[in-house]
């Protein structure tokens, strides 16, 4: 417990008795709807509770088919799924930790054409019209949720949590701007309140006194038209009254326009709404996004601002990470980064999540690493992130491993990355990686090169090449030119670019340096317009707020298309947004004459445009860096990461291939 007295005490929800104050939250995994996707389930959960956390909550089931997010999408509604699920229950029981479902019911959100929600609105987020509930669809539905709890509570788990937030059916109900209509259920927040409150009646009457009910509550909507504080409180009384053990904490709707769970968002930014109901009622309240580090998570607890912490995708990064805490390891812990590259991201492209810095979460019957029956001496060319991982990941393995790097430090382009603003969460990854390499032993030569013609002085027996890549110059008439530099130059520090600036490119890379070059002067609640006030419903102020930049940035992409095209669906909109407030001007669709004194000539869409720069940054993509690329390679040496293939980079994949190369020696 050391330095953590808050977060190691227990608690109770109801009569159910927690050992600590820190809850796994919610988080869909694809593994629901994998074929022979339990037993991996029961696997990835059975680690976690191996890992110490006090209490596990599934990702959202439906109770009913309507409910789904999508076809085929994981529901509890029928006796015949309850054996797979007791896979589950067993597998943490077993493992020392609680665990709950968590029942979600899609609304307007379900991406088929049978979704349902209190009026036929569209979501901005779905292609799918709603169909209108009726009286009698209300009450199956209500019928619905109390058959999961039920089946549930058979199955072996030790309560549920209700999905009332995040703009799902429920909150739908809640909200003015979704519910429209004019009988019992809408209208006054009494009516709107109804349907949560016959829900958690339901539950109640189906399931024994014993049995844990957590409601995630929507206490900050971000929407236009959303609750009022006033409505929130009311509503978070009622729950209490009906018999709801616990309230966590939900924050925004998918369709808001606020960043609530990305990179960019402070740590523990959202304790505050939590805090602010803890004199509202008497039962345990949960505080959630973005709390990541257990420091943050004492320090919440410790100043009265929620009675426990939720934490979903921390869990995916580091499945001990409640164990290393305890035992005074918290420098140990493979910190999530939150930049949904492996989790989120692939769950909305309908594909198994991972974790970009844990590629093992939720492959964990596929990927074990396993101690080496032979011990070699391994040496790992190239430091950045698929280095880094190959050397921990052999070294864990039993071999002796040498690092080598020719900078003066590990990191890679992670380091660069950090350098961009609402980006340092990277310095948490080369932290765990430093730590984890000195603790396996591995041996670090910093500000060494090596190549065919040295390679044998260092006595390897097996290579690994990770080598990494470097800017692509593009071939555009006056190129080399002193007024162009690349990405690399600009996120070192090597070039200061003046006040007019012209980046070439749309990806990944050109927005962060658009990112990196933009001022960040005010405070991320003044940016957004969070209301911490809570006078306006939803939680949002007024009035738009804009930054304006101290320099002129424009951004221009050979490809039509909007910027950041590629990236993820979790973060795309959220950059696109920044480059907006920074009034960042964005050309598509460019054919690239010449770069010159006079700044950068270019034709788009017939019309030849001459751009007066300063700098000209160039953000074209990327090529490896192979040094043994026109000698043999030494026999069973593999080539990982940029060095293997620069195109489609990133630190997901190059971490995953680092890992799967040190545990295939």
């Amino acid at each position: 417990m050391g330095h953590f007295p808050h977060l190691f005490s227990p608690i109770k929800l109801g009569s159910v008795e927690l050992p600590n104050r820190c809850m796994m939250g919610s988080m869909h995994t694809g593994l629901e709807e994998e074929k022979n996707g339990f037993i991996k389930l029961a696997a990835f959960y059975a680690e976690r509770a191996r890992g110490g956390v006090g209490l596990i909550v599934t990702g959202g089931f439906s109770p009913n088919r309507a409910g789904r997010l999508s076809p085929g999408a994981s529901m509890l509604a029928h006796k015949s799924e309850i054996e797979k699920h007791r896979l589950i229950t067993k597998a943490v029981h077993e493992n020392g930790s609680k665990i709950c479902l968590q029942i979600l019911h899609a609304g307007r959100y379900a991406f088929h054409p049978f979704a349902v929600a209190p009026s036929r609105l569209k979501a901005p987020i779905s292609r799918f019209t709603p169909w209108t509930l009726s009286e009698r669809g209300i009450r199956k539905t209500i019928s619905s949720y109390g058959r999961c709890a039920k089946l549930a509570m058979e199955s072996g788990y030790d309560g549920v949590e209700i999905m009332g937030s995040e703009g799902y059916l429920i909150n739908q109900f809640l909200s003015p701007s979704t519910n429209l209509r004019t009988d019992q259920w809408g209208g006054s927040s009494e009516n709107r309140q109804r349907l949560a409150q016959e829900i958690v009646r339901e539950v109640r009457n189906a399931t024994h006194p014993d049995f844990i009910i957590i409601f995630r509550l929507s206490m900050l909507d971000l929407i236009k038209h959303g609750q009022s504080w006033g409505e929130i409180v009311e509503l978070a009384r009622a729950l209490e009254s009906n018999g709801v053990n616990a309230i966590n904490t939900g924050i925004g709707w998918h369709e808001a326009r606020i960043p609530t769970i990305a990179m960019m968002v402070p740590r523990g930014a959202f304790a505050w709404v939590t805090s602010r109901m803890k004199s509202e009622v008497n039962i345990p309240l949960i505080a959630t996004n973005r709390i990541n580090d257990p420091h943050v998570a004492e320090d919440i607890l410790a100043d009265g601002k929620a009675d426990m912490v939720s934490m979903a995708r921390p869990f995916l990064a580091d499945p001990f990470f409640m164990a290393k805490a305890k035992e005074g390891r918290s420098e140990e812990i493979n910190t999530c980064i939150a930049c949904n590259q492996s989790c989120l991201d692939q769950i909305f492209n309908r594909k198994t999540a991972s974790c970009m810095v844990n590629p093992r979460a939720c492959r964990e019957t596929e990927i074990q690493l396993l101690p080496t029956q032979n011990s070699l001496h391994i040496g790992v060319v190239g430091a950045g992130p698929a280095g880094m991982s190959a050397a921990l990941t052999a070294a864990q393995c039993g071999h002796r491993v040498t690092l080598f790097e020719k900078s003066g430090e590990i990191g890679g382009l992670l380091r660069l990355a950090s350098r961009v603003h609402g980006k340092e969460e990277f310095l948490e990854t080369i932290r765990y990686f430093n730590v984890m390499l000195a603790k396996h032993g591995v041996k670090i030569m910093t500000n060494t090169t090596i190549d065919p013609a040295n390679a044998h002085l260092w006595h390897v027996d097996r290579w690994i090449l990770s080598s990494g890549v470097k800017p692509r110059l593009p071939e555009i008439k006056g190129l080399p030119h002193p007024l162009a530099v690349s990405y690399e130059d600009v996120l070192s520090g090597r070039v200061d670019p003046g006040r007019r600036i012209a980046i070439i490119g749309s990806g990944g890379i050109a927005i962060d340096v658009a990112r990196f070059l933009m001022p960040f002067e005010r405070s991320f609640d003044e940016t957004w317009g969070i209301d911490r006030s809570l006078e306006q419903p939803g939680g949002l102020k007024t009035t738009s707020v804009d930054t304006y930049p101290g320099r002129h940035i424009y951004m221009l992409a050979r490809s039509e298309g909007k910027p950041g095209a590629r990236l993820g669906k979790t973060t795309a909109w959220i950059h696109r947004l920044e480059l907006r407030k920074s009034r960042v001007q964005y050309f598509d669709g460019c054919d690239f004459l010449e770069i010159g004194d006079g700044g950068i000539l270019f034709r788009k869409g017939g019309e030849i445009v001459q751009l007066p720069v300063d700098q000209v940054i160039l953000c074209t993509g990327q090529q490896s860096v192979n040094p043994w690329a026109s000698s043999p390679l030494p026999e069973g040496t593999m080539v990982i990461g940029g060095a293997h293939k620069a195109g489609e980079l990133d630190a997901a994949r190059a971490i995953r291939e680092g890992m799967l190369a040190g545990s295939s020696i």
